[in-house]
């Protein structure tokens, strides 16, 4: 069983309004150098959101989401903490293929 940690957020906010491409290539250079495996992704209109209704219902229904998920609980933290505006949330899945 895997723990999945995500913020997610309105597309515009992600694509428009938040450096989210520096951070997250940031993110990967930093991985890359540590030589440590991708362990998050980002993902336009998650589906998921949709099954977690009962626990996450602060959000527009009609509108286009983004979330960025990964199995680093700290990272989806620190993200919070430095995009202020996203939600976050956690689920557990038995595999990947969830998330798409």
């Amino acid at each position: 069983m895997y723990n999945y940690h995500f913020a997610f957020a309105s597309q515009s906010f992600f694509l428009d309004q938040e450096p989210i491409e520096e951070i997250l290539r940031e993110r990967t250079q930093y991985y890359e150098s540590c030589q440590k495996e991708i362990d998050f992704w980002f993902v336009l209109n998650p589906h998921f959101l949709r099954s977690l209704d009962n626990k996450i219902n602060c959000y527009d229904k009609n509108q286009s989401f983004a979330a960025i998920i990964s199995l680093d609980k700290q990272f989806i933290q620190w993200l919070k903490l430095r995009l202020v505006f996203v939600s976050i949330g956690s689920f557990k899945s038995q595999s990947v293929f969830l998330l798409h």
